[in-house]
């Protein structure tokens, strides 16, 4: 049989960090073992699940290029499947009819807790048949009242679990829809899934859905319980700790390679190595390697990984994730240099994509006003000379290149016998309106010529006026 994981997520809400995880792990153990990797919307929430939910979850997964190529399933497609499967289950004396209040189960719970017992239903439905009429009804399972389940899990290691602590747990609810662990079950039988790899919060669903499999007859996967995702302050992920919906980290100027290589160490290891190509990734992954302890979700470390992939990977990829972001804030970019360029300047000057194209705006626009900080410590009388001689030195230059630039720069510095920054530092707030950017040459070559004369002129039109105030 091939080797078949799946990525479940339920739609209502974005795609959260845990659950890329959870996605990439099963995309990962797929892709190692030459499998199949399904993903399967779980909408049977009808309350709760939404088509803008479902839409996130995708675009999260082609953001991440997480590529399955069985699916999408969606449940509520197939209702009538899950019916099937419960009417067979009742044949089998496997379900049964639970006609109890809400109210009296609850009832039951305290009496349970009060014997110092699991809180559970008392089983009260199990064996009657004196059903009455017209009142509802759930279904419920008949689980094992003796034995135990045994699940050899490929990260915790074997947990048992006693039949005594389950209780017979829902399968339909009263309107007939299924219940989360009745469509589980379904669903990973007819996908023919050999590998249920998802969160530890899971662990006391597996025992329910290894006996309801048993029940059927159907096959037992072999299950993988990743640990949980918690914050730097030993607490679970959540909104509090910042970003933990996938996209969210697309907008805050990440590229997906980096969070994909920092999600895949987040409970992960080979040695000491933190760098791993997508390739590499597949190749080296294995279940036996996660951790068996949670992991802290440290923003620091993604950040330094996001630069290492920002300054390493091709310009001309890196540059079409920046287009996204200069469009976001509202830069036209059809005129100006490629953006490529403009990631081989700033890519070892920033931490994200989104600060990248804050401060590449003066290469396509024009900007209003100099930094009030930069122009007041270098657009000042002193400065009027410099700016004049290397202004004359860049207009007559016939090839507009880094090294004509630069050596206009210096023989300005060596006429005027004056230091380098004595030229550079109010020329580079005249071309760019601030006081920091990368290499003055490199910049300057990536402007045109007549723009630089231009802003050289608003530069010494400044001095002019602050020096008419003083």
């Amino acid at each position: 049989m091939t080797l078949t994981t799946r990525f479940a997520p339920s739609p209502t809400g974005y795609l959260h960090v845990g659950g890329a995880r959870t996605a990439l792990y099963s995309w990962l153990y797929a892709k190692k073992n030459g499998g199949d990797f399904v993903l399967r919307i779980e909408d049977t929430d009808l309350e709760r699940s939404t088509q803008e939910s479902v839409d996130a979850i995708m675009d999260g997964m082609n953001w991440l290029n997480l590529d399955w190529n069985i699916g999408p399933f969606y449940q509520t497609h197939r209702f009538d499947r899950y019916k099937e499967v419960i009417a067979q289950l009742i044949e089998t004396g496997h379900a049964y009819r639970c006609y109890c209040t809400a109210e009296e189960v609850e009832a039951m719970r305290e009496e349970a807790t009060a014997k110092g017992e699991n809180p559970r239903y008392n089983g009260m439905w199990r064996d009657r048949t004196d059903y009455p009429e017209d009142r509802p009804y759930v279904i419920r399972f008949k689980n094992p009242l003796d034995g135990s389940v045994i699940i050899n899990d490929i990260v915790k290691g074997d947990i048992e679990i006693g039949n005594s602590e389950l209780d017979d747990l829902i399968l339909a609810r009263s309107d007939g829809s299924p219940t989360y662990n009745l469509s589980v079950v379904v669903d990973d039988w007819d996908m023919n899934i050999t590998h249920v790899i998802r969160g530890d919060d899971h662990v006391n669903n597996t025992p329910r859905q290894i006996n309801i499999l048993k029940a059927l007859g159907a096959p037992i996967p072999q299950y993988a319980h990743i640990p949980m995702i918690l914050g730097d302050d030993g607490k679970r992920l959540s909104k509090r700790h910042g970003a933990v919906g996938v996209m969210q980290y697309r907008d805050d100027g990440y590229l997906p390679e980096a969070l994909l290589n920092y999600l895949v160490r987040l409970g992960w290891s080979h040695g000491d190595q933190e760098i791993f190509s997508r390739d590499e990734m597949i190749e080296l992954f294995d279940l036996t390697g996660c951790n068996r302890a949670p992991s802290a979700f440290n923003t620091d470390k993604l950040i330094w990984v996001n630069q290492h992939y920002m300054k390493s990977l091709d310009p001309e990829y890196v540059a079409e994730h920046l287009a996204w972001h200069m469009d976001d804030q509202g830069i036209n970019t059809e005129n100006g240099p490629a953006l490529s360029e403009i990631v081989k300047v700033q890519a070892d000057r920033v931490k994200t994509l989104k600060e990248m194209a804050q401060i590449s705006r003066y290469f396509y626009e024009e900007y209003s006003e100099f930094d009030a900080k930069a122009a007041k410590k270098h657009l000042r009388g002193v400065a009027r000379a410099p700016l004049e001689l290397v202004q004359s030195k860049l207009a007559a230059l016939t090839e507009w290149n880094a090294e004509n630039i630069h050596d206009a720069i210096n023989s300005t510095a060596e006429e005027l016998e004056v230091g380098m920054g004595k030229v550079g530092m109010p020329l580079r707030v005249a071309a760019t309106g601030a006081g920091n950017s990368p290499s003055l040459d490199a910049t300057l070559a990536l402007l045109e010529q007549d723009q630089i004369i231009v802003r050289i002129d608003k530069a010494l039109a400044y001095i002019t006026e602050r020096e008419a105030n003083a």
